[in-house]
């Protein structure tokens, strides 16, 4: 095997060396002229809330990694990193041939933000993070790298205290509408209440115990009535029974159906003895008080106002067709119109009391009715309170808030670890490159041999020829000429100044194209 492969190195050294020394020389050059970048990482460290939670709740409610891209949103914008760009000089090469838009995009490239925590794989961890940048000047890079974790720490108050302050105001703005609410509320439940009295569902037992009030006045009424029109029915049935007395004389008691002889004077006093009875019983309002007190009303009237009985006679001077004379039958028929007098007024008062229970029913009726219009009310009016109270409530939380934010005592970003200039270039790797650009070198160098190998098809010894036909070999030796040899030599400093020509061609290429080209490096 070793025999073997010498006599391939024999026949393929000018191939394989050449074809190994082009893409080293080139891959040499190229690491050796790459600019070295050097990068600075500043720590940010997470400081939490000062303040328990248990007393002040913070409305910045918001992961931190997720408010993290939100300011990096904010600080990598193309205006915050324009200014860093002008302010230290950054890019000068590339400004020139490049637009503005490139040179931007080629910093947030070179910014490197990375999230320490206690458990990585678990959101909600983060306790700090690392801003990392890349530049040719490590003096540069440090300063640049200051610069941006300051303002990751002021982008950061900044946010916290607006969002509190969005917040706050927020709220007060809510309060204000839903206050309004709750007032325009209250004025429909209270005009509701006002309009539907005696008719609301906290009035209905009320109402149905003025119902049975009513009831039993009435039902008092109807019975007092039916008693005025039996004693209404009896003097009538006694007048009509009595004969008409025309002149003067006396008549016996057993003439007058029995009547005892009383005149309207002795009528009258019965009749307040009897007021003074019941109202020893009753108050001033009772029913029976009143109809005697209007018949003794009436009956003083009467007195005081009726004619001579003479004058109560026909044009003719007859008496008329009810003058009599009689005493007891005037006090008879006295009787008969106090007894009329009291059946009106009783009339009157059930008219009254029919009307009021009819009110009374009719507000029972509409009781269910204006009761589910009440819960309309009363619920649209109870979930705007309770809004007015938890907003209230939210809002003194939310200034709270506010007042930590605006004293610095919420969560806070702290420098933990300033960025410092490197002395050591983080890229590139020159070691390994060159140990990977020789590994493919001599790949290529030993593909282009086996690939060589494999399209020869001539014979290079004696035995291989022997081993492929049965005609005899004879072997003659190599005759060389002064000529030959000339000719190898010219072909050789030929080839060896071609060689040598195509070295320096490659480094000057890869001076051109790698100096000072740092995307290289970052690639």
């Amino acid at each position: 095997m070793l025999e073997l492969a010498a006599a391939v190195w024999r026949r393929r050294k000018w191939l394989a060396i050449p074809v190994f020394v082009v893409p080293m020389t080139a891959a040499t050059s190229v690491i050796a002229f790459v600019p070295n970048l050097y990068q600075s990482t500043a720590t940010v460290l997470v400081d939490r809330q000062q303040v328990p939670e248990a007393f002040v709740r913070s409305t910045v409610t918001s992961e931190l990694e997720t408010r993290l891209r939100s300011i990096s949103q904010e600080i990598l914008s193309r205006s915050r990193l324009d200014s860093v760009i002008n302010r230290f000089g950054l890019y000068a090469k590339l400004r020139a041939a490049l637009p503005p838009e490139a040179i931007t995009e080629r910093m947030r490239e070179d910014i490197r933000l990375d999230l320490r925590g206690s458990d990585p794989q678990r959101r909600g961890s983060t306790i700090a993070f690392a801003i990392s940048y890349r530049g040719a000047d490590p003096d540069t890079v440090a300063q640049v790298t200051n610069t941006l974790a300051s303002s990751y720490v002021e982008e950061n108050l900044k946010a916290r205290e607006r969002q509190a302050t969005g917040t706050s105001q927020f709220l007060k703005a809510q309060l204000q509408e839903a206050r309004k609410r709750l007032d325009e509320q209250e004025r429909q439940v209270s005009q509701f209440k006002r309009r539907n009295i005696g008719e609301l569902p906290q009035q209905m037992e009320t109402t149905l115990g003025i119902i049975d009030r009513l009831d039993a006045q009435l039902r008092l009424n109807l019975d007092n009535q039916g008693r005025l029109r039996e004693r209404r029915q009896l003097l009538a049935n006694r007048e009509t029974q009595m004969p008409l007395i025309p002149d003067d004389r006396t008549v016996s008691s057993s003439d007058r159906l029995g009547l005892p002889p009383e005149s309207p004077g002795d009528t009258l006093a019965r009749m307040q003895q009897e007021l003074r009875q019941l109202r020893v019983r009753y108050t001033d309002k009772h029913p029976d008080v009143v109809r005697v007190r209007l018949a003794i009303a009436e009956l003083e009237k009467e007195l005081s106002d009726s004619p001579p009985l003479a004058a109560r006679a026909t044009p003719d001077g007859r008496p008329g067709p009810r003058a009599t004379t009689n005493p007891y039958l005037l006090q008879l028929r006295q009787a008969q119109d106090e007894t009329d007098a009291e059946i009106g007024v009783l009339k009157a008062e059930e008219k009254r009391l029919r009307d009021s229970i009819a009110t009374s029913v009719r507000r029972v009726q509409n009781t269910p009715q204006l009761e589910q219009e009440l819960k309309e009310l009363s619920r649209d009016y109870e979930s705007t309170r309770e809004l007015y109270a938890s907003l209230s409530k939210r809002l003194e939380e939310a200034d709270l808030s506010e007042s930590m934010e605006q004293r610095q005592k919420g969560e806070q970003f702290r420098i933990l670890d300033p960025a410092l200039p490197s002395a050591v270039p983080a890229a590139p790797n020159r070691l390994r490159l060159l140990l990977v650009s020789g590994v493919l070198s001599l790949g290529l160098a030993v593909a282009a041999v086996v690939l060589a190998e494999a399209r020869d098809t001539s014979f290079h010894s004696r035995e291989t020829l022997r081993s492929f036909t049965t005609v005899r070999v004879i072997s003659l030796p190599r005759i060389v000429l002064d000529t030959d040899v000339r000719r190898q030599r010219w072909h050789f400093w030929l080839a060896a100044t071609g060689t040598a020509l195509a070295l320096v061609l490659i480094v000057v290429i890869a001076y051109y194209f790698a100096h000072g080209n740092d995307r290289l490096v970052r690639w």
